[in-house]
């Protein structure tokens, strides 16, 4: 979710309640963007983390630490001269924009008490911290904005500070029932996006939350409502931002599937059927959400190569597949070939010199079948050059259907290989995948031939009725567990005819209620090429059916006797230790 007026007041609101008469103790800079304001308040020591970055600004309170640079940058300086000990008087954010301004009073070099003000904007790419006098000019910034970069504002000392009002946006807690009304039909747009760009502070996703309270399709215009259905979005509307007035924020962050989908601090109830976890404040929330991302971004990022490597032999290997079968559909002819040479050697005897054709009665079929000869050749060579047709043929076939099951053991492996990597959570995921393809040859040991120490373990849930369930991460983890961690009278899970992770239910001898299997089979359809599909076919069977081929890659197994069901992908209900 955008980082949107909502979040802001929710934050303005728990600083406000944390922050002032708090003496700014240290102030730091460790990235050129960023700022970590150590506090001293009544009731103990906080840090508040400022970042005017353009891809990820944000700002909130955390426990941790950043390491600064050996040299203050300049601005970090100024900040230290001016306010360095002084009191945080007050936290206001002006109207619902994404703005947060801390007064603060210090003593200059005369001695005398003044105040200053940092103002924080979380503008996305124009996001800045900027410092300012109490006659609001600027005394400087943390990114300085030119009038060769930006017509609307310039952002530079000894400018006077102004909000810029360049969306020509309503604010959302002072509109009237007419206002609202005439806005939205001015604008020929779906009503969802009318609303999130009509007035101040508003996301996309709280607009859908609006639209959804009130009961409308938010892909509808606002010109084909009526009257009386505008009136109703105007009152959900109110309604909406009563409880933002109020000052009743929850902060919740809503998962799908275990991946963080959306945070926020006002109710989101068109996602009430992902799962929900509530934070005690929006800090909280902020920094769990965005370290949950940026973990599941630097993985992807760093599965690049990866999945490159897997990608580019999967391509090669698919057009591998698709030359051979059309070759191998070339030899499905070869058995007439044969029974043109016996047919030959049997009625050849009595064909005439120089005959472009022979007409005999196929036996195997009782049907007469027109053969074509090559004039310059006796009909015993004739009989000859299909035999040899035929069996190239037969070879051809035998060959290519070896070359075709390769192929597709190759295809099966490194889609497996491929799920693994949409289901890696950390590094050492990673890792050892790449050992399973330097394994495989798909990447070249360099260096040494010595083994890398892994350290991935698999996905570790809990039933619903106190049942441990264990979900391999990759190949190796599949085979560890099928073969090396689970007993014979333990439940296996895979999805079938799909790569995915072999699912392991410890019994401990006993007989499995019907919810445990029910369980397993959503975690097999989950961690499967089949992901987010309503209907995965899964097979189970106790683990002493499940047999190893020899000389088959790791993870690839076979089994004969096996119970299946059809089930659905969401795991949002199951507890992962």
């Amino acid at each position: 979710m955008a980082f949107d007026g909502i979040t802001v007041a929710a934050l303005a609101q728990e600083l406000q309640n944390t922050l002032p008469d708090g003496r700014i103790n240290k102030i730091a800079q460790p990235e050129a963007d960023e700022l970590l304001l150590t506090i001293k308040t009544p009731q103990g020591q906080r840090r508040l983390y400022i970042s005017a970055s353009a891809s990820l600004p944000l700002i909130y309170l955390t426990e941790e630490n950043k390491k600064s640079p050996m040299t203050a940058p300049n601005f970090c300086m100024l900040l230290r001269k001016h306010i360095g000990g002084g009191r945080i008087v007050d936290i206001t954010q002006p109207g619902l924009e994404r703005i947060l301004c801390f007064q603060i009073e210090h003593l200059d070099e005369m001695g005398d008490l003044c105040r200053k003000r940092l103002i924080v904007e979380i503008m996305g790419k124009h996001s800045n911290i900027i410092f300012c006098d109490e006659k609001d000019m600027i005394i400087d910034s943390i990114k300085h904005v030119s009038a060769q970069m930006s017509s609307v504002r310039e952002v530079l000392p000894g400018r006077e500070y102004f909000i810029p009002d360049t969306m020509n946006k309503s604010d959302p807690l002072s509109v009237t029932e007419e206002a609202f009304r005439s806005v939205l039909l001015a604008r020929p747009m779906p009503v969802g996006k009318a609303v999130y760009t009509s007035f101040t502070g508003i996301s996309p996703v709280a607009a859908e939350e609006i639209c959804y309270l009130a009961g409308i399709d938010s892909d509808m215009t606002a010109k084909d409502l009526s009257g009386d259905v505008l009136l109703h979005l105007y009152n959900q509307f109110i309604i909406y931002f009563e409880t933002l007035k109020n000052g009743n924020f929850i902060p919740v962050t809503y998962y799908e599937n275990g991946v963080p989908k959306e945070f926020s601090c006002l109710p989101l109830t068109h996602y009430n059927s992902c799962e929900q976890r509530t934070f005690a404040s929006v800090s909280s929330l902020l920094s769990t959400y965005y370290a949950e991302k940026n973990t599941i971004t630097r993985i992807r990022q760093k599965s690049v190569d990866l999945r490159k490597i897997v990608q580019t032999a999967l391509e090669r290997n698919r057009k591998k597949f698709d030359l051979q079968s059309r070759q191998l559909a070339d030899t499905s002819g070869r058995e007439k070939y044969k029974v043109y040479g016996e047919l030959i050697n049997v009625y050849g005897y009595n064909l005439e010199t120089g005959a472009k054709t022979l007409e005999a009665l196929n036996y195997y079929n009782n049907e007469m079948i027109k053969i074509p000869l090559d004039t310059a050749k006796t009909p015993q060579e004739n009989a000859q050059r299909y035999f040899a047709k035929y069996n190239k043929q037969k070879r051809t076939f035998e060959a290519l259907s070896e070359l075709i099951k390769e192929t597709r053991d190759d295809i099966t492996y490194l889609e497996s290989v491929s799920n693994a990597l949409d289901i890696a959570s950390n590094e050492d995921d990673l890792a050892q995948i790449k050992e399973e393809l330097t394994e495989s040859g798909y990447i070249r040991r360099r260096f040494t031939k010595k083994k890398v120490k892994l350290k991935s373990q698999p996905f570790h849930y809990l039933s619903s009725d106190g049942y441990h369930m264990y979900v391999g991460k990759n190949n190796f983890q599949n085979e560890e567990l099928t073969f090396h961690f689970a007993a014979g009278s333990d439940w296996w899970f895979h999805a079938k005819g799909a790569p995915g992770s072999h699912v392991i239910v410890k019994s401990g001898g006993d007989t499995l209620p019907d919810r445990v299997f029910e369980e397993a089979g959503k975690l097999a359809a989950y961690y499967s090429k089949n992901r987010g599909s309503d209907r995965v076919e899964i097979d189970y069977v106790e683990k002493k059916h499940v047999k190893k081929v020899n000389g088959a890659r790791p993870g690839f197994v076979i089994y004969h006797t096996n119970y299946s069901m059809v089930i659905d992908s969401d795991i949002s209900g199951l507890t992962l230790l």
